[in-house]
């Protein structure tokens, strides 16, 4: 798994420009919404742009310390929910301080588990924080098919 899958896998789900009033996001594309890029034209974001920002700001954010298999998921959790969500449940799933920080002591604690363990409790985490959401009703069964696809390619990585 590199970033060139990762992002073919979440372009796939993410897809093009939408404007929901539901959305806390507000404008997205491609996954980049307004509220975490408010100097971005949201509009006029081009895929490359937006490949560029989920290379700086949510692949390369955990390094090279976690498995491929799992930061695939925290990548694709951080897109939907925010990279530091996605750290704090991460955190929560391998059991250490939640922090949002990802350093030695939550490496290490990864590198001591099977990767699946890690996904799997890493993607009920996901559901858990997901279903506690005001607007699970509206959009839950989407997120639930997106933890169903991410358990899919979990099969699939390790």
């Amino acid at each position: 798994m590199n970033f060139d899958t990762a992002f073919e896998r979440l372009i796939g789900i993410e897809g093009g420009y939408v404007n929901d009033p539901d959305d806390p996001g507000g404008e997205t594309k491609f996954g980049i919404s307004k509220r975490s890029y408010p100097g971005v034209d949201i509009k006029a974001l081009t895929r490359d742009d937006a490949k560029a920002i989920y290379l700086r700001d949510f692949w390369d954010v955990l390094g090279d310390s976690v498995p491929p298999a799992v930061k695939f998921q925290a990548f694709d959790f951080g897109v939907n929910s925010g990279i530091q969500t996605a750290i704090r449940k991460l955190q929560t799933a391998i059991g250490v301080a939640d922090d949002g920080h990802w350093g030695p002591i939550s490496a290490a604690k990864c590198a001591s588990m099977s990767v699946t363990d890690v996904i799997a409790l890493f993607v009920a985490e996901r559901l858990d924080y997901w279903r506690r959401l005001t607007n699970w009703p509206k959009y839950g069964n989407g997120w639930a098919g997106r933890a169903a696809t991410d358990l899919r390619y979990m099969a699939a990585d390790t």
